[in-house]
């Protein structure tokens, strides 16, 4: 999993003055709309005090109230009250916790997952049709949905690139089992974050409320004129797919948020230029979804599950090559030590599971506070101790 990008992680719209806890890259995130500006928050849920979920909290003002003892923190992590002092006691300057930065657009809210300063950040990706939308006078109108995969988010990201399953796993819909074959095509790089293949497709018949259109797309196969498709990846985590039909265009964003190395959710967007009234939602949201059911029967039980780095581990073909590109470019992320490595793990105790602490933009700033957001286990239970001492491991940080 990849660190130091921008990821959408929510729509918008779902983002209230009501606390609510995301998990993205095995990391649990509190965000919160603030009630007097209307700006979305994201601070790891984990109060530093005692270790409860700060999205149990409510808000006061724009600060989040921790539900176990009250402590409050401020927009940017740090404690700014503590209940329980006396009159003119200090706050300690490790009361704080990570905050991350946000941005909202194209609908989403989009969280930074790292410590660079901004000058140093990737940059967001460029969806330009949300720049003509329908209410907007524009030509494209949108459906939102979401879906749980059983599968690594590399694993998905592959197969929305991949142009040579559809005629198997969406055989009839708009994979042709009769016209497999895919043509020869040359990556496309917009920018260092992307890559993007190019073809012309022959899809079967539609059917449904597109197949009562057939006229405008002819009968005959071979005489139908091929449809353009272009399917690609966007750094850290997007799928980018654009069919060009003749009755119009349909893109399909899918941002594959990680909740952890086997588990992914899917929110995604669907625009098209036809049937742009809103009776037409519901078939776009239903054809949408039976894709990702179709999909995930296949990808879900793919394995290993984890995406090889070892180039060879797998067998590449003249059609994969847009799959080859990205393992090439994570495998140069990664020689930048931007993948997740062991600093950003930390181990419970009881269960002995792992959590992901990433370090927010603050921890760089201020080098004499960087361990400040870690609980370090100074003393453990009996029957913990004993355990390490049948099986000697590191030092363990509590989550």
């Amino acid at each position: 999993m990849l660190k130091n990008f921008w990821y959408a992680v929510e729509f918008s719209d779902k983002v209230t003055t009501k606390p609510a806890r995301l998990t993205v890259l095995g990391q649990y995130l509190v965000v919160y709309r603030t009630p007097k500006q209307g700006r979305v928050v994201a601070l790891s849920d984990l109060c530093v005090h005692r270790g409860a979920a700060l999205s149990g909290g409510w808000l006061n003002d724009d600060k989040i109230v921790c539900p176990y003892h009250g402590w409050e923190y401020e927009p940017d992590g740090a404690c700014s009250k503590i209940p329980a002092n006396l009159p003119g006691r200090g706050i300690p300057k490790k009361a704080r916790v990570d905050s991350y930065p946000v941005q909202e657009k194209y609908g989403f809210v989009w969280v930074f997952m790292g410590d660079l300063p901004e000058e140093e950040r990737p940059p967001m990706p460029v969806w330009p049709e949300f720049d003509d939308l329908v209410e907007n006078g524009g030509k494209f109108r949108t459906v939102t949905g979401e879906f749980l995969w059983k599968a690594n988010y590399e694993r998905i990201l592959e197969n929305g690139c991949d142009i040579a399953h559809a005629p198997f796993v969406h055989a009839g819909r708009f994979g042709n089992p009769d016209m497999p074959q895919v043509p020869d095509y040359e990556v496309e790089h917009p920018d260092e974050w992307s890559a993007f293949a190019t073809v012309d497709l022959h899809p079967p018949k539609p059917s449904g409320l597109w197949g009562k259109f057939g006229r405008l797309l002819g009968n005959d196969l071979k005489k139908r004129p091929p449809v353009t498709t272009s399917a690609g990846w966007m750094l850290p985590n997007m799928i980018k797919l654009h069919v060009r039909l003749p009755i119009g265009d349909m893109v399909i964003y899918d941002t594959n948020i990680p909740i952890d190395e086997t588990t992914t959710l899917v929110k995604w967007v669907a625009l098209r230029t036809f049937f742009t009234g809103k009776w037409a939602d519901k078939d776009a949201v239903n054809r949408t979804m039976r894709i990702f059911y179709e999909d995930a029967a296949v990808v879900d039980k793919v394995r290993p599950e984890l995406l090889p780095f070892d180039l060879g581990a797998e067998l590449h073909i003249k059609s994969d090559i847009i799959a080859v590109e990205y393992r090439r470019r994570r495998q140069e992320l990664a020689d930048k030590g931007w993948l997740l490595s062991e600093d950003d793990f930390i181990t419970g105790d009881v269960p002995r599971r792992t959590a992901t602490v990433i370090p927010s933009p603050a921890r760089r700033e201020s080098p004499e506070l960087s361990r400040a957001w870690v609980h370090k286990a100074r003393g453990e239970h009996p029957t913990v101790a004993a355990s390490r001492l049948m099986d000697p491991s590191p030092e363990d940080e509590t989550p």
